[in-house]
């Protein structure tokens, strides 16, 4: 059965274009609106699977909008906007308030965009069709006060290898569709002692500052956007930029992170594979690795060499992922060493890190 769409577009135009891009994708586009208000009562009738939606529209926003619309009558959405400074930040309030993914919208070149099949609305609507919305985290606002109050490309190994073992232990997360509520859950729990961690998170240039800029006012962790020669330190949590690929290396006792042009790897920049396999020779077991919620397979490959590496490994679960793509192939590759529930991963991290390092047998 074919997967119903709507799309909710302030523009005829717009509307006119997607329509035709996701019907010739093989997706029944069973109602379209020009803002969520002519929207609502359509949603009953037309039983949409995925709903498509613009971020600034007349008489109601669209995060007003999806927050009703999760409250209310959870459906998954794609957010189809115009990337901008300012559109960036209202994206990411929109990806905190329940959409699932999204595709950016170019303010130049717009009919051409639109009529390109290569595009990722069509992947996007697909995957999006698939999600759990039942294990979407929800998420916090920042607080008004600011920081919470402490708690009581794939490149070869460098010269300088894993050493056998470090006092600080150094934690890799990848994630993708589903991520930005998910990667909050766990980083929000943990304490300023935590070890560095380093996190590639499928998203586009200009994004992930603003991503990181809200993570940081939420958690008791230092949340950044990483920068080429960043150190990772405890209290720290580097985000991969968006646009880069982000890599692990040692200077001595000390891991930076390298931030690098490069190729889309597994169809993604930043990708979770370069940084994973960058930390198994790097760091080998002194990595703790995490690979969470999204679509594909990026990350499964380099978890699975951390894993060979003498890195300790987890995966999402099913039942709390949004999307079951990653952690399932990271899985079924032999890569993991425990499944984790979402709400599990946190004080897993922690006790974890606070055990040495022996060398995994066999």
């Amino acid at each position: 059965m074919a997967i119903k769409a709507m799309i909710i577009d302030d523009s005829a135009v717009v509307r006119k274009h997607l329509s035709d891009l996701l019907t010739a994708g093989g997706i029944d586009v069973v109602a379209t609106a020009q803002d969520p208000v002519f929207a609502w009562p359509k949603l009953d009738s037309a039983a949409p699977d995925v709903i498509v939606l613009d971020v600034e529209m007349p008489r109601m926003d669209g995060i007003t909008f999806l927050r009703k619309l999760m409250a209310e009558r959870p459906t998954p959405v794609v957010m189809c906007s115009t990337l901008t400074e300012a559109g960036c930040e209202t994206t990411m309030q929109a990806l905190a308030a329940g959409a699932v993914s999204f595709v950016t919208k170019p303010r130049l070149g717009l009919r051409e965009f639109l009529g390109e099949r290569s595009n990722g609305l069509v992947d996007a609507v697909k995957a999006a069709a698939k999600a759990n919305l039942k294990a979407l985290p929800r998420s916090a606002p920042a607080p008004a006060g600011g920081k919470p109050a402490p708690r009581p490309f794939i490149a070869p190994p460098t010269a300088q290898g894993a050493m056998a073992e470090t006092t600080d232990r150094v934690v890799v997360i990848g994630v993708s569709t589903g991520g930005v509520q998910s990667t909050e859950v766990v980083l929000r729990a943990l304490p300023r002692n935590t070890p560095g961690i380093m996190i590639v998170q499928h998203m586009p240039e200009k994004f992930t500052a603003s991503y990181a800029s809200r993570l940081n006012s939420l958690c008791e962790i230092d949340v950044m956007e990483a920068k080429d020669g960043d150190r990772l330190i405890p209290g720290r949590a580097l985000i991969a930029p968006g646009g880069k690929h982000m890599r692990m290396r040692r200077s001595g006792a000390q891991y930076l992170a390298e931030v690098v042009d490069g190729p889309l790897i597994n169809h993604h920049r930043p990708s979770v594979d370069v940084l994973f396999r960058s930390v198994a020779a790097q760091a080998g077991r002194n990595a703790i690795g995490v690979i969470m919620t999204g679509m594909g397979d990026d990350g499964a490959r380099g978890l699975k060499e951390m894993h060979e590496a003498g890195a300790v490994t987890a995966a999402q679960d099913e039942a709390s992922c949004v999307v079951f793509g990653m952690p399932k192939e990271a899985i079924r590759l032999g890569g993991v060493d425990h499944v984790l529930p979402l709400n599990n991963i946190a004080e897993w991290i922690l006790h974890t890190a606070s055990q040495r390092t022996p060398a995994k047998k066999g």
